[in-house]
């Protein structure tokens, strides 16, 4: 597909500069680089700035937020790589900070909106859910949003040795655990989960889980399992849910969805039937819709069917198939 990685947090680029991560020294002059900067978390939200927090704000490495940690708590940042001039970048998280008399009541949820400002940070420079802005942001605040959210995610819950149960260290500059009991290395997780266009002439199977807006609805997907293609994940995830066989299977795009961490895998399927048998435990429902419905739900006119959220690779493939761009 040849627009695929014009999805949100496709691909802009960046320079990770891997070999950086395990030699020490060019790692101490990246830390120490004039233009050294950091991309900052609090609690899972991306530091940004702008009238639409629109941009991320990369504190400097020489701040005192980053070399002293919130509170006196460092923490080491993780690299990233290196800016289109070379100066390196890095990711911290500072969540042991107290936002103390700020809205925090939507921190944690599905839909946050509240937004947290620092005081040792520029006035308008706030915390925010990345899911709220993410189409926002340009290519590379993209990018480096979800590289960061993802790894310090995978950092805070990986916090253990696998193998043995000891606590493990950070190395390799944050792309990897390192457990001195048993000498286990641990790397960073992806979950792959196939995301299905699946058509059946000019109809799109759409379907919804429990819980979502009401007239919400979106493409089918489900996670890959060990030992299992693309192709076969996707025929067995569309049969366990709404038992309708398919065919011919082609990959389309992907997106890395740091939400907590998976990449998205896009592909079109071809639907053998329109007979929908829903099961319950999976999925809430599904219907096949056709094109004509789906512009209006796309401008905003459908009486009940809501596009797939914004920024997703539902929406991105939704919307090349209504302009007939998947090749």
């Amino acid at each position: 597909m040849r627009r695929a990685e014009q999805v949100t947090f496709g691909g802009s680029g960046l320079d990770r500069a891997a070999h950086v991560r395990g030699d020490e020294a060019a790692l101490a002059a990246a830390r120490a680089h004039p233009k050294a900067a950091c991309v900052v978390l609090w609690r899972g939200k991306i530091l940004v700035q702008g009238d639409r927090l629109d941009r991320l704000f990369l504190v400097p490495m020489a701040h005192d937020l980053i070399q002293q940690g919130p509170g006196g708590v460092i923490v080491e940042p993780i690299f990233l790589g290196l800016a289109d001039d070379a100066s390196p970048l890095f990711a911290t998280d500072i969540s042991s900070w107290d936002p103390e008399g700020q809205d925090v009541s939507g921190v944690g949820a599905f839909v946050d909106r509240t937004e947290q400002q620092h005081p040792d940070l520029p006035e308008g420079h706030v915390f925010a859910e990345l899911r709220r802005i993410m189409t926002r942001l340009g290519a590379r605040d993209a990018e480096l949003a979800a590289t960061a959210k993802a790894i310090i995610g995978w950092h805070e819950t990986h916090k253990f040795c696998a193998r043995c149960g000891a606590q493990s260290e950070i190395s390799q500059a944050g792309w990897q655990r390192s457990c001195r009991s048993c000498g286990g290395q641990h790397f960073p997780r992806t979950d792959p989960v196939v995301i299905m266009l699946i058509t059946h002439g000019d109809k799109v199977l759409m379907g919804r889980s429990p819980g979502w807006p009401e007239g919400m609805y979106s493409l089918l997907a489900g996670f890959v399992e060990p030992g299992e293609t693309l192709e076969a994940a996707v025929r067995r995830e569309v049969m366990e849910e709404v038992g309708v066989p398919v065919g011919q299977v082609r990959y389309l795009a992907s997106q890395p969805w740091p939400f907590p961490a998976s990449l998205m895998i896009g592909c079109a399927g071809e639907a053998l039937s329109r007979d929908l048998q829903i099961d319950p435990v999976e999925i809430e429902d599904a219907i096949w819709v056709g094109k004509s419905e789906m512009m209006q739900a796309f401008a905003g006119e459908h009486p009940r069917l809501m596009p797939a959220r914004k920024g997703a690779i539902a929406h991105f493939l939704l919307r090349n198939w209504l302009a007939d761009t998947l090749d």
